[in-house]
């Protein structure tokens, strides 16, 4: 058949909208993120189309270029938190959680005040990149062993939680505690949550620590915590107790699959995040590696269909 010019034009232009009209009605992303602490020597650049180019829609900011002071870095000073919106949202892209590193077990009235002061900075932050969470731990991530918490802690971080669930409230971000160190049993996130007395604090639950710190099945952690739950972290490992190695997803005796259904059924709606940490374990499988691995085994799990 022959073609002339303008006939191929006009062919290679319907094409060329075909396709375009094809992208702009995709099918939304899988809920799926990854914290920025499996990749940290990669730029803010890298990390957003490494997360675009594997179907992620969000990620969650944890240091950037080995600067886990998030507020501090040059991406988000006011001369540049502009073009950085931009850059996110240009690739289609979510902040799911902006993790700080405070801890709210400190009874020293100065030590506490700091603590306090630098979970505002983050949650402006927060606010400032329209992120919908902030993370903090209940305990410091520095404690030599996790031990059950005594009154004095959960008051010291139920009160913590509500002080900033109050300020971050009108700035429409939620102060979420992670499972971790000392508060991983269902029983004392429960308590302190409720202690909380804040619409703006809930739980960041990591999957693996009430697993592996407190013996719990996911779906009896769910069932007891699932109206608290706004963020996950998800990662796998082989071994048992303390003598566990973190492997790539799948590849372990951690149920994330189940941990996955629990959370489906119970009506979650938020992020499956990847916590690969490589900032504390440099010997970790390398991002490139690990981090569209993730893509590929939980986006699996969450294209199946329950039964």
């Amino acid at each position: 058949m022959n073609t002339n010019r303008r006939d191929f034009v006009k062919q290679t232009f319907g094409a060329v909208m075909a396709v375009s009209i094809f992208q702009h009605h995709k099918a939304p992303r899988l809920p799926i993120s990854f914290s920025t602490l499996g990749c940290p020597a990669w730029n803010l650049a890298k990390i957003l189309d490494v997360a675009k180019q594997y179907g992620f829609a969000a990620i969650e900011l944890r240091g950037l270029e080995g600067n886990l002071d998030l507020p501090s870095h040059s991406a988000f000073a006011a001369q540049n938190i502009g073009q950085t919106k931009r850059a996110i949202a240009s690739r289609g892209l979510r902040i799911a959680c902006v993790s700080s590193s405070t801890s709210l077990h400190e009874s020293d009235p100065a030590k506490r005040n700091h603590e306090l002061a630098d979970a505002r900075r983050f949650i402006d932050l927060a606010a400032s990149l329209e992120s919908p969470y902030v993370r903090v731990f209940g305990k410091s991530p520095d404690s030599e062993k996790p031990v059950a918490p005594n009154a004095k802690l959960k008051e010291l971080v139920a009160s913590g939680l509500h002080e900033l669930g109050e300020y971050a409230g009108p700035r429409k971000v939620t102060v979420i505690i992670e499972s971790h160190d000392d508060f991983t049993s269902s029983a004392d996130l429960d308590e302190v949550l409720r202690r909380a007395d804040s619409a703006h604090v809930g739980l960041l639950w990591d999957a693996y620590h009430t697993f592996v710190g407190s013996n719990e099945d996911p779906e009896s952690t769910v069932r007891n915590l699932h109206r608290w739950i706004r963020h996950t972290h998800l990662k796998d490992s082989v071994g048992t107790g303390n003598d566990r190695k973190y492997v790539l997803t799948g590849r372990g005796n951690i149920p994330i699959q189940r941990q996955i259904e629990a959370l489906r059924s119970s009506g979650y709606q938020g992020f499956y995040c990847f916590e690969w940490e490589k900032v504390w374990h440099p010997d970790l499988t390398d991002p490139e590696i690990a981090i569209p691995d993730f893509a590929r085994v939980v986006g699996g799990y969450l294209r199946q269909k329950r039964g």
